[in-house]
C-alpha cells in the first residue's frame, strides 16, 4: 500500500512512518519544518527516511495514486493565545481544509489526528466521544474546527474519513517543550525543573507506540470519531516520582504559574475503539517513561 503521512518528521508522525515502512508499505512522508518545532529535532526524528518539505496551507496537493492519508501535521501546543493564534488558524484549519479537499478529490481515506484538547473541562470522566466539546485554547478550538471540516467533507463530498482524538501522547522523540521531555532532561543534566501549576493536574497518558497502532487501525476500519487514550490516569507529580526513580536522583522542582488554556484533567473513555477496532493500550506509564528516560538520558550523555 502507498500512504501519505503529513507531519512525518514530528513526534508521532516519525514513529508512524517508521512503523508503516517496517510493514513494507510505501510512504510519502511530508512535513513543513516550522520554526515552532525545532527543525534540527525534526531532522533527527526523520533520520531514517526521506521527508519532502511541503507547506500544506500553500503548496499544490495531489493524492492521486495513494491508498490513504494519515493527516497528523498541526501547529501544536495549548500556548496559542495572542499573536501566535493566526499560525494555528493557518497551519491547522487552512492546511487541513486543503488536505481534506485533495483527499476527497482523489477518493482516498483520511485518518485525521485530533486531540483531547477539544473536550476542555469535560462534563464527565472518563470522557466519551459524545461529550459536549468545550476547548479552552485556540489550539483546541482549531482542532475541533478541523473535525467539523472533516464531517462537512464527508457529508457533502463523500470523503471517507475517521477522526482519532489523541490523549497526551508520550515516549521517545516527544517534543522538547513537553513536560516529560523537560523533566527527563532536567534530571539527566542535574538542573531544576519549572513545574507549571501545582502538579496535581492529571492526564490519561498514552504511549506513542499505542498511538501508532490505533492510527494504523483507523486506516483499515472504523467510522466517525474515536478516543485514543492510555489505560492509566496519573498526575504530573506521579510522573515526576517515576522519572526520579528511573534516574536514581531527586528532581529540584521550581513552582511556576499555570498555563492559560491547559486542562486540569484528561481521561479517555476508550470503549468505542476497543469494541469497534479491537484496539487497546498495551504499554504502561512506567514502561513508557522508562523508554523515554533512556532516550533522553542517552541524548544528553552523547553531547
Amino acid at each position: 500500500m502507498r500512504y501519505v503521512v503529513t507531519g512525518a518528521a514530528g513526534f508521532i508522525g516519525s514513529h508512524l512512518t517508521e512503523s508503516l515502512l517496517a510493514a513494507g508499505h510505501d510512504v510519502v512522508a511530508v512535513d513543513c519544518f516550522t520554526d515552532h518545532y525545532d527543525p534540527a529535532v525534526k531532522e533527527e526524528n526523520a533520520a531514517g527516511f526521506l521527508v519532502e518539505r511541503v507547506d500544506l496551507a500553500a503548496d499544490p496537493l495531489d493524492f492521486d495514486g495513494v491508498d490513504g492519508v494519515f493527516h497528523l501535521a498541526a501547529q501544536p501546543g495549548v500556548r496559542s493565545f495572542g499573536d501566535r493564534f493566526p499560525l494555528y488558524v493557518r497551519n491547522n484549519l487552512l492546511a487541513s481544509e486543503r488536505v481534506l479537499e485533495a483527499a476527497a478529490r482523489a477518493g482516498v481515506r483520511v485518518v485525521f489526528a485530533s486531540s483531547s484538547s477539544i473536550y476542555g473541562e469535560a462534563e464527565r470522566y472518563p470522557t466519551p466521544e459524545d461529550a459536549v466539546p468545550a476547548p479552552l485554547s485556540p489550539y483546541g478550538i482549531t482542532k475541533l474546527a478541523c473535525e467539523q471540516l472533516a464531517r462537512a467533507f464527508a457529508g457533502s463530498f463523500g470523503l471517507d474519513v475517521v477522526v482519532l482524538r489523541y490523549f497526551n501522547a508520550f515516549g521517545p522523540r516527544q517534543r522538547p517543550d513537553m513536560a516529560f521531555t523537560r523533566i527527563a532532561t532536567a534530571l539527566a543534566e542535574g538542573r531544576p525543573f519549572e513545574l507549571y501549576g501545582d502538579g496535581r493536574q492529571s492526564r490519561g497518558f498514552t504511549y506513542v507506540g499505542d498511538v501508532v497502532s490505533a492510527t494504523e487501525a483507523g486506516m483499515h476500519a472504523g467510522v466517525g470519531t474515536y478516543n485514543v487514550g492510555g489505560g492509566t490516569e496519573a498526575s504530573m507529580l506521579d510522573a515526576i516520582r517515576i522519572l526520579e526513580q528511573l534516574a536514581g536522583r531527586p528532581l529540584e522542582v521550581v513552582a511556576g504559574p499555570a498555563v492559560p488554556g491547559d486542562q486540569r484533567r484528561t481521561s479517555a473513555d476508550t470503549t468505542r475503539i476497543r469494541t469497534e477496532l479491537g484496539w487497546e493500550p498495551r504499554v504502561s506509564l512506567e514502561d513508557g517513561l522508562r523508554a523515554q528516560w533512556e532516550w533522553v538520558s542517552g541524548r544528553v550523555a552523547a553531547r
